[in-house]
């Protein structure tokens, strides 16, 4: 899913136009001291209490790592406390860095050290804070990467209220001009030509680029612009960095909650895929043209799992390992994922994947990198029929024989 998050709504004015209406990410007042009417927050950074609390919440974010359905061993919580770190880090750069509406900047929310809801190793995101209040316009050119999408959002991981999408738009619906320029408006009114729907409470554009080869193909050239947003911003607020504080605390303990509760009801039944319901996706900001499985792969020594599926015909797909707090595992050293251009298929046209801790000497190989259990993925993007894999765990040395 990946590159979720909802930027504060409190933006800083411009310089070049009066200031625009803002709101908060909470209703309501900064929170109330223990028995006491609420503070402000020009109060709340001069007695410290913004810092403490955030510091507080992140503390508190830890016990996620503790709870009782996640593993117990050192390797997994160790990853799981630098799972916080790296949550901890983009949240800073969502909702404090980079949090304006008024001058939204692309950034990459998950890379190869920020990794979220099984974000694809193929995938190149990017993302920028939208005001639904304002209109806004992308130019590019499209470059050769395989599939690129637009997305609209509204809600964030820990956020309150509505989560979901507000619109979307890929490539294939893009009006290019020579060259393969073009440009998009969003905004909550229709416009000709290309337009990204967006409605009154969307915060978020998410632009996903899927490659098919990294090595062969280049990425979209993008840039963002608020329409009217002539100027700079003027400098920040108390308001602001007390608002993007607390936002940022909520979005690390959200969306470790989040994912935490999903890999756990994976757990109930190891090494089988299913398919995740399209509205549960939809909520966790996931591309509309994609079908996902999901699933808990556990393997002892001398075991490997096997995947047998026939793919459907389609824009793109893929399957992944992650580890048990749905990061993909680390794809710049080891091969936990393969697409659809990688694998090598049986002259059925079926795919057989095995997942081993060590090489089987078979052909579409997932290394596991060290790990023993984690969650998994596959996904099917623009296929109009979604057939299930179905998955069988054996011995290594019996492997041969069904090869």
């Amino acid at each position: 899913m990946a590159a979720g998050g909802k930027p504060p709504k409190a933006a800083r004015a411009s310089k070049a136009r009066s200031e625009p209406k803002a709101s908060g990410v909470h209703s309501g007042q900064p929170k109330a001291s223990e028995g006491g009417p609420p503070q402000s927050s020009q109060q709340r950074i001069l007695d410290g209490r913004a810092w403490a609390e955030f510091c507080d919440s992140l503390k508190r974010a830890g016990d996620v790592v503790l709870r009782e359905g996640t593993p117990r061993d050192a390797f997994d919580r160790a990853e799981g406390y630098r799972y916080l770190s790296r949550l901890t880090r983009v949240a800073l750069e969502s909702f404090l860095e980079f949090a304006d509406p008024l001058f939204p900047v692309l950034r990459r929310p998950a890379h190869e050290t920020v990794k979220i809801g099984a974000d694809n190793p193929d995938n190149y995101y990017q993302s920028a804070a939208l005001s639904g209040e304002h209109d806004y316009r992308v130019r590019g050119s499209r470059g050769t990467v395989h599939y690129l999408g637009f997305g609209s959002y509204a809600g964030g991981y820990g956020s309150a209220g509505r989560r979901g999408q507000t619109g979307y738009l890929d490539a294939s619906q893009l009006e290019l001009a020579p060259g393969g320029r073009f440009e998009m408006i969003l905004s909550s009114r229709e416009q000709p030509g290309n337009w990204l729907r967006m409605q009154p409470d969307t915060s978020l554009l998410i632009v996903r680029q899927t490659f098919q080869d990294r090595g062969q193909e280049r990425i979209a050239e993008l840039t963002i612009e608020r329409v009217g947003g002539e100027g700079g911003p003027q400098p920040i607020t108390p308001e602001f960095v007390d608002r993007g504080l607390q936002a940022a605390a909520a979005y690390v303990a959200g969306t470790a909650g989040l994912f935490a509760d999903w890999a756990e009801g994976f757990a109930l039944h190891k090494n089988q895929l299913s398919e995740l319901d399209p509205a549960v996706a939809a909520a966790a900001h996931g591309d509309p043209n994609i079908l996902y499985f999901h699933g808990y792969w556990e393997l002892a020594p001398g075991e490997a799992l096997v995947i047998d599926v026939t793919p459907p015909r389609c824009d793109y797909w893929n399957f992944q390992l992650n580890n048990h707090w749905m990061e993909s595992l680390d794809y710049r050293y080891h091969t936990i994922a393969l697409n659809h251009a990688q694998v090598r298929p049986r002259p059925d046209g079926s795919v057989r994947l095995v997942v081993s801790h060590q090489d089987p000497g078979a052909p579409n190989w997932i290394q596991t990198a060290g790990h023993r259990r984690g969650t998994m993925c596959l996904r099917w993007v623009g296929a109009k029929q979604h057939p299930a894999p179905k998955t069988r765990v054996v011995e290594l040395g019996d492997l041969a024989s069904i090869l």
